[in-house]
């Protein structure tokens, strides 16, 4: 079996952004979306996250460069974010991951395996499911509309989900003049492949299951017949 969880990044860092994860949740294949609740629109996505019962909401942990060479200090931001983050949304986070990824930075990976296994939630690539990150429209300060189009959504249905849970990372979202981003254009692109009626219909000619990070819990325990899914631990 295949078991695809379609995770945004970067939920309240813009109204436009939280719009377009809403939007790619209800008209395309997203099921799932990692909140930053240090960003300025957080608490709009979390009333929107709220809101769309059948979305999965995890924290996408962010900490300031100067904070991250005083290991208590992070560990203290850590979970006061997380302790955030159940006041806006009203329960755990379903999932953990990071702003940029920077829970793999060696020195600061530990403190992130340390919340993850206290609270039982799963830790981007340290958990059973397969981290795809490489639906992405920019690299070396150029853009690549071509990389996240729906034909290139659609080759990656195709050809590199495999067996088991896998999660594709986006970040789609609305332009926002108020709202100055590297990455911008790419991301109204994302939203249109995610959104592609030949997308889903990939998936559902694939028999690829889309679920979300709250499901995932619910596939360990009564995985189907042949379903290949590990343990949902950190390590």
């Amino acid at each position: 079996m295949k078991y695809l969880i379609v995770n945004a990044d970067d939920f309240g860092a813009s109204r436009g952004i939280n719009r377009g994860v809403i939007d790619a949740h209800q008209q395309g294949i997203l099921t799932s979306a990692s909140l930053l609740v240090t960003a300025p629109w957080a608490q709009d996505a979390a009333s929107l996250g709220r809101a769309a019962v059948e979305l999965s909401v995890g924290l996408h942990a962010d900490l300031k460069r100067q904070d991250q060479t005083d290991s208590e200090g992070v560990r203290n931001e850590l979970r006061e974010q997380f302790i955030r983050f159940q006041a806006f949304i009203g329960q755990p986070p379903t999932h953990l991951d990071s702003h940029h990824n920077i829970h793999r930075d060696p020195e600061l990976l530990p403190l992130f395996l340390e919340l993850a296994q206290e609270y039982k939630v799963p830790l981007r690539e340290h958990s059973s499911v397969h981290y795809y990150s490489n639906f992405y429209g920019q690299w070396d300060g150029q853009t690549h509309l071509e990389h996240i189009s729906s034909e290139r959504l659609e080759h990656i249905l195709q050809n590199e989900i495999g067996p088991g849970v896998t999660e594709l990372s986006c970040h789609p979202g609305y332009i926002d003049p108020d709202f100055l981003s590297a990455y911008s254009s790419e991301r109204e692109a994302e939203l249109a492949a995610l959104c592609s009626p030949r997308v889903r219909q990939v998936v559902e000619e694939h028999g690829i299951e889309l679920i979300s990070y709250q499901e995932l819990g619910k596939l360990q325990m009564n995985p189907s017949p042949g379903t290949i899914v590990g343990e949902a631990s950190v390590a």
